[in-house]
Parts: C-alpha cells; sequence; structure tokens
C-alpha cells in the first residue's frame, strides 16, 4: 500500500470501528481496508483545532513516518488528508505495551531483557540511519505487534521525533518526558541522535530491575540527579545482574554524549549479540514484582495528567495526594502531602511573579518582559484576533508602538487571584485584571480584563509559558 498522502475520502477506502485510544486533538480508531480486509489503526487527527506550527508537526510526523519501514517500528501504510481531518493509517497492534506483558509472564530473565532491548535497539538504529532521532523513548511507546508470544517489539509515537543531517547537534527545543531526558537536554545544550541512547540506557535498567536508575518526587532534585549522572546498582537486586549488563548500561547512561555508545554500537555489545553465552537465564521475579508496581504507578499518573488535561481542574490538592510516580514506598508517603505554609508561600510566590511581569508591561520595559517570559511563549489574546500567538515577537510590536507612544500613567491591580499549584515546578493562576489610566482628554477610564497564566519553573526561576486573555486589550489605544 502507498504510504503518500492522498486526497481521496477516508470513507470511500477504510471502514471505521471502535476507539482505541485518544489524544487532546486526535482519536485512534481500528479500521478495515475496503478492498483487502486488512485491518489497520486509523489516528484522526481533527485540524480545525491545530494552530499553524501544530499543521507543522504533523506533516513532519506523517514524513517521518512515511521513511521509516522496519519490523521494528509501528508503520505508517496510508495519509489522508480532508477539510477539517487527517488520517494517518498505522499497523494495528494488538499486544499491548511490552512492560505489561512482562509482568504477565511466567518466567522472565536477564537474556530476555536483553532481547527486548535489542529490538529496541534496532528500531533505533533504523531512525538514526534515516536522520530521525525519536526523542520521547519510553515504556508507553513499546508496544507488541500480538499476544502471540515472541511477538515483535514495536516502536510507536513519532510525535515529538525530529529530522537531523548525519550526526548534527543543534538546540531543538525541551521535548520529552522527565525521567527519560538526557543530561544534554537538560542543559539546554545542542543535542541528536544520543539522547535516544540515553532513554534506551533508562528503559534497560527499568527492564533489569523494575524501577527507574533517577526518581525524585520533585522534578527539579531528578533532573539534578541525571545532569549529574548519579544512579547506582544497590543490593541485593542488583548482585545476580552480570557485569556485561551493567558495563552496557554504563556506556548508554555516559554524560558526555560523544563518549556515549550509539545503537549500533550497542548491538555489538557481548550482552546483545552474544546473550546465549553472557546472559543470565535466572527468573527474576523481583523484577517482575517490581515492574508491576511501577507500571501501576505510570498509569496511575497518566490518568491523573489525562483528566487534569480534560477537565482543565489544575487542583494542586488533587494533584498533589494522588501523586505516585516513585519507587521506594517511604519516598511517597513522606512526599505526597504538602504542608499548607509552604503551599501558600509557593501561591504568593506565583501572584509576585505575576504582579511583576504586569508592571514590566505598564512600565513599557520589554526587556524585563522577556526575561520573565519563556521564548515560546505562547497566548490568546483579543489582539490576535482568535489566532494562537507564539513568542513574544507579537508582543514587542505594542511595547515599541501604542506603549511607547503613551506617556499616561498606567496601574493595574489583580482581582480575585486563584492560584492552583501543579506539582513541584508548574502553577496556573487566574484573575481579573483592572487598568486605570488617563485617556487622551484627561478624562479617568479603567479597563477590564480576565486573564489565565500558566509558570513553569526551570532552574529556579518561574516563566510564563501560556496566557489567555479575554475582554480588553492589555493596553489603552488611542
Amino acid at each position: 500500500m502507498a504510504s503518500t498522502t492522498t486526497c481521496t475520502r477516508f470513507s470511500d477506502e477504510y471502514q471505521l470501528y471502535e476507539e482505541l485510544g485518544k489524544g487532546a486533538f486526535s482519536v485512534v480508531r481500528r479500521c478495515m481496508k475496503n478492498s483487502t480486509g486488512q485491518e489497520y489503526a486509523a489516528k484522526i487527527i481533527n485540524t480545525k483545532k491545530l494552530s499553524a506550527r501544530d499543521h507543522q508537526k504533523l506533516e513532519r510526523e506523517a514524513r517521518i513516518c512515511r521513511l521509516l519501514k522496519h519490523p521494528n517500528i509501528v508503520r505508517l501504510h496510508d495519509s489522508i488528508s480532508e477539510e477539517g481531518f487527517h488520517y494517518l493509517v498505522f499497523d494495528l497492534v494488538t499486544g499491548g505495551e511490552l512492560f505489561e506483558d512482562i509482568v504477565a509472564r511466567e518466567y522472565y530473565s536477564e537474556a530476555d531483557a536483553s532481547h527486548c532491548i535489542q529490538q529496541i535497539l534496532e528500531s533505533v538504529n533504523h531512525c538514526h540511519l534515516n536522520g530521525i532521532v525519536h526523542r520521547d523513548l519510553k515504556p508507553e511507546n513499546l508496544l507488541l505487534a500480538s499476544k502471540l508470544k515472541g511477538a515483535a517489539v514495536k516502536l510507536a509515537d513519532f510525535g515529538l521525533a525530529i529530522e537531523v543531517q548525519g550526526d548534527q547537534q543543534a538546540w531543538f527545543g525541551f521535548a520529552g518526558t522527565p525521567g527519560y531526558l538526557s543530561p544534554e537536554v537538560l542543559r539546554k545544550d545542542p543535542y541528536g541522535k544520543p539522547v535516544d541512547m540515553w532513554a534506551c540506557g533508562v528503559i534497560l535498567y527499568i527492564l533489569l530491575v523494575g524501577y527507574p536508575p533517577f526518581w525524585d518526587e520533585d522534578q527539579h532534585r531528578l533532573y539534578q540527579q541525571i545532569k549529574a549522572g548519579a544512579y547506582d546498582f544497590p543490593s541485593p537486586e542488583w548482585d545476580t545482574v552480570t557485569p556485561e549488563a551493567k558495563d552496557l548500561i554504563n556506556k548508554m547512561l555516559t554524560i558526555n554524549p560523544v563518549k556515549r555508545i550509539t545503537a549500533a554500537e550497542a548491538l555489538k555489545h557481548p550482552w546483545i549479540c552474544q546473550r546465549s553465552t553472557v546472559a543470565s537465564m535466572m527468573h527474576r521475579q523481583e523484577t517482575v514484582d517490581c515492574l508491576k508496581k511501577f507500571n501501576a504507578r505510570r498509569k496511575l499518573k497518566g490518568a491523573i495528567l489525562t483528566t487534569m488535561l480534560a477537565t482543565r481542574n489544575f487542583s494542586a490538592k488533587s494533584l498533589l495526594n494522588k501523586k505516585a510516580d516513585g519507587v521506594k514506598e517511604s519516598t511517597e508517603s513522606t512526599n505526597t502531602t504538602i504542608e499548607d505554609e509552604d503551599v501558600k508561600g509557593r501561591k504568593q510566590e506565583i501572584i509576585k511573579v505575576t504582579e511583576q511581569l504586569i508592571e514590566a508591561i505598564n512600565s513599557r520595559d520589554f526587556e524585563a518582559y522577556t526575561k520573565i517570559c519563556d521564548p515560546g511563549l505562547t497566548a490568546f489574546e483579543p489582539e490576535a484576533l482568535g489566532n494562537l500567538v507564539e513568542g513574544t515577537d507579537f508582543h514587542r510590536f505594542y511595547f515599541e508602538n501604542a506603549l511607547s507612544k503613551g506617556n499616561k500613567p498606567i496601574h493595574t491591580i489583580i482581582l480575585n487571584p486563584h492560584v492552583h499549584l501543579i506539582g513541584e515546578d508548574a502553577a496556573c493562576i487566574a484573575y481579573i485584571r483592572l487598568t486605570q489610566y488617563i485617556d487622551g482628554n484627561g478624562v479617568p477610564k479603567t479597563m477590564q480584563s480576565e486573564e489565565t497564566r500558566v509558570w513553569h519553573r526551570r532552574d529556579s526561576k518561574w516563566q510564563n509559558i501560556h496566557f489567555h486573555r479575554s475582554g480588553s486589550p492589555t493596553v489603552p489605544i488611542e
């Protein structure tokens, strides 16, 4: 079947069946090709809801998936664009997640882990040979072709994947999943293919003992661990793991990306290519038991985040009381609840930084404004006429024109601020903004707008990453 974008109507060629999954702007449903009876999975994207940048990302994902043809990668078979919707037709994989299959096995050994990571490495190597970096290798994206014993591992979800030239290193943006991010991404250094190998190291570590090498309830401390490469092989669970397995993990979790092992090199490692004589065949029941807990916590966290996004219920209490992504029970019990005084202090911190941002606007200080805002700031605001604005260039125009021409004092107050803490390093604030000013005729005027701002803390500094404003424009425009 051709995998190029076609303009035929999807319903002319395919019959849709039950829903398999759902995302923010897409739904995945089982489908059947009318001419052959072959079953596939159709990812249906509502393009009416996508921004211009989202459209570019969709095109990139389709372009990348068309390029990749490998038995260990979920393959794109068709791409159909229609008014308001885009259909991506993929392999129908029915075996579920690899990690869920492992915990259902009666026997699981180091050699089995070797076979699993070999297939993952084969898929990553194919990506890298074709100039593709996945950027989001994690258990949720490792699926099994079917429920049959020995079914192939399939790498899925290329939504964050990027195209690179050779061994090109560049800053492609902060993307991935916290526990699997590499040190270079966290340092915001140029990066490339080695980020996938770091994630493979994290996955291999989990495959062997059932818990991750880096973990902390506090995301800032987690990132500090990763940047320092602070992991170890504690007793007793690691005592029965062969030195060769540990050696491969060490080569994958090398802080310097230049010295980190490549996918091609890893496939030649003795623990992979000489599995039958090097990897242990001993059943690892403790790994299976730990992996069950790890899977349960992943699912719970995923459910919490899905609910949060679906309902926009950014309730600090509901999130903090349901945190469950650690490994050791003691860690969870001590970090689940944050003291009221601490919560109050952090909320005041968000109100204060919001007031600082508004003061920067009122004082016409664009430099101060950009320091408080993330470079990729997104916004819905009246001036943009319903479009999603990205970056600060759109706002620069108002600082250099409308704001700079005003010589009358502007006074702004925030009414009824409501702050919702989202974990340790994110928060949302909603408030009424009243702006008082004197118009050109010397008459006092007041404007009101309703604003919501999302803040994210990076390196102990809060930055505004998104805001939504309704009502009047930001500043009085004569």
